[in-house]
């Protein structure tokens, strides 16, 4: 009779496992063929061949796995009544059959170095297995060891204590086995407290966000006969000779059906080499099974198998918080809640909603019209850049953070001696930020609930001592800042407002009409963002400049931030406000 022992991965924070007790009748498994995913579009059986590694095209699917609730032909995936997805897990489950080495715990690591190149290797699984039912604590391994406990013993009757209070700061001290044997409230002080377990709800799960298992390996052995089992029952699994405790190297997946003959000759040196130096060998040779569930299958792997073939993974997404950002096609709107689903599987707990947009921005708040896919509906969120805290609502305010590196960037070129007026601040990411740098900042935006935010955040973060918020056109801005005492101490001003920020640069014309010529004038940096679908973006967002403050000679510092859409380019012009812009006779805001 061939028994079924399961088998625990050396201890990792990205594999946790469940531990349950199966038994089945089988021999040696055979050789892993290749099957078709439920979600295949072909009706034909084909023969592939499948590269090296995991893959959810290769293994032995599960044998209790339904294949009911999505349509292999339509490919349309059925939704429930609160219009989420309904597709099993259990789905992606797959079964392995490997070979592996069962060998000494002490001689794991050296034989894995050893033997490198012929184990497993798979991503997120470790060549090491363990092997439960015969491990002992390391702090329990000497009180087996008698020739090293008569020593200690010989030693310690040859000492003489005046006190036994010298002997127990003596034990104290050396922090072994047989000082918490013989003191064993000095071993409950000493030992960390076990972590208390945590409770059950009503239906026996765990409370919180618990991970569930990704691995599980199990061996296959043969039992050996007990006399005791007519006595003591079937259950009864004594008898076996305990050998210490061993660990499981897992092989290449090529040995698992492979015999002892027909393994490569490392692994047989390592069988030979043990036999000549022990007399018998502690080294066997065991077949095991691997199953990887839901878990242990990134997005990539489940998205491809679910989506048509030859459809676009809609893998990247943009992080606000705890939301994630899709911006999907329209070829995937038949599949965002199953895609919505697995985003937020295989991000969480970072991940709390996943959302989508499903307009362009075309408001002058530059909110977003967002769809909530998964996940709670909660569209406030707190965001953390450059150390510092920010408060969004993604249904009344707007936030990128693909352009906090350039944000990071502009931050660089400002000092302590520096004045910021930004114009178009939002809730403050560069607001806030510089006012950890400058020695004042003068922030503001058109919209309500980001000025409202903006406030918040330099609360937030303790400097709204060093922030002026205002709430008002972009051009008003500029002729209130420009037209007060303010404008000789302003050294920068920041327009990032891509769609429309090199439209409000004509305000600039005539700021300083008023001001005495004859006076030394420190020129502000302006940082003026746009889009750009030309085919020389550069030269035509130049144009643009020149055009709005009405001056041919401007000598603009111009970069591409990033490229926001096939064919489209954000840019950064930077460049001191020209003398003549600055003294002209009139502005053409009127």
């Amino acid at each position: 009779m061939v028994a079924m022992k399961l088998l625990h991965l050396k201890p990792n924070s990205l594999l946790p496992f469940t531990i349950f007790s199966i038994k089945r009748s089988s021999s040696f498994l055979p050789k892993p063929s290749i099957l078709s995913l439920f979600c295949s579009t072909q009706t034909q059986t084909k023969t592939q061949t499948f590269s090296y590694g995991p893959s959810l095209h290769k293994g032995k699917i599960a044998p209790e796995t339904p294949f009911q609730t999505q349509n292999p032909i339509t490919h349309q995936p059925e939704v429930g009544e609160d219009n989420n997805p309904l597709f099993d897990e259990q789905k992606f489950t797959r079964v392995f059959h490997l070979a592996a080495l069962r060998v000494p715990a002490n001689d794991c690591f050296a034989l894995e170095n050893r033997l490198r190149g012929h184990l497993l290797n798979w991503p997120r699984v470790k060549n090491i297995a363990r092997v439960p039912g015969d491990e002992i604590e390391e702090e329990m391994m000497t009180l087996f060891d008698k020739r090293k406990d008569g020593v200690e013993n010989n030693e310690e009757e040859n000492e003489e204590f005046e006190s036994l209070v010298l002997y127990r700061e003596k034990l104290a001290k050396e922090f072994n086995y047989r000082g918490f044997v013989k003191f064993k409230n000095l071993a409950k002080i000493s030992r960390p407290g076990k972590r208390k377990k945590k409770e059950k709800n009503g239906d026996g799960e765990m409370k919180g966000n618990e991970r569930k298992e990704c691995c599980l390996v199990e061996v296959l052995e043969e039992e050996e006969e007990d006399e005791m089992k007519g006595l003591l029952g079937e259950e009864f699994k004594g008898g076996r000779k305990w050998k210490g405790s061993t660990r499981l190297l897992l092989l290449d997946e090529r040995y698992g059906d492979k015999g002892f003959e027909e393994l490569p000759q490392a692994i047989k040196a390592v069988f030979v080499g043990e036999t000549i130096e022990n007399r018998s060998s502690t080294i066997e040779l065991v077949r095991c099974k691997l199953t990887l569930f839901y878990d242990y299958w990134q997005m990539n792997e489940i998205l491809e198998t679910m989506l048509p073939e030859g459809m676009i993974i809609p893998s990247a997404f943009e992080t606000v918080g705890h939301i994630a950002h899709l911006n999907l096609k329209d070829e995937h709107l038949p599949y965002k809640n199953v895609i919505a689903k697995v985003v937020l599987d295989k991000n969480k707990p970072k991940i709390q909603t996943v959302v989508n947009k499903i307009d362009v921005i075309q408001n002058d708040y530059r909110t977003m019209q967002l769809e909530v896919l998964a996940g709670n509906h909660s569209l406030v969120t707190t965001v953390v850049e450059n150390g510092l805290r920010f408060r969004v609502d993604l249904a009344k305010v707007y936030w990128n953070s693909r352009l906090a590196t350039e944000r990071l960037r502009l931050l660089g070129g400002f000092n302590r001696n520096d004045v910021i007026c930004d114009v178009f601040s939002g809730v403050g990411p560069i607001a806030v930020s510089a006012a950890k740098i400058v020695k004042r900042v003068y922030a503001n935006d058109l919209n309500p609930f980001a000025v409202e935010y903006l406030e918040r955040n330099s609360v937030l973060n303790k400097l709204e001592k060093k922030i002026k918020v205002f709430n008002m056109d972009g051009r008003r801005f500029i002729n209130a800042m420009f037209s007060s005492e303010k404008a000789r101490s302003i050294t920068h001003v920041v327009m990032n407002l891509p769609n429309d920020a090199a439209e409000f640069l004509d305000a600039f014309r005539g700021v300083y009409r008023n001001q005495p010529r004859d006076k030394e004038f420190n020129f502000p940096m302006i940082h003026v963002y746009g889009f750009s679908k030309a085919r020389d973006p550069e030269f035509d967002f130049h144009e643009r400049i020149r055009i709005a403050l009405q001056e041919v000679a401007v000598n603009v510092d111009m970069r591409r931030v990033r490229l926001v859409a096939p064919g489209k380019y954000m840019l950064c012009a930077s460049f001191i406000l020209p003398k003549s812009v600055a003294f002209a006779e009139c502005s053409l805001n009127v």
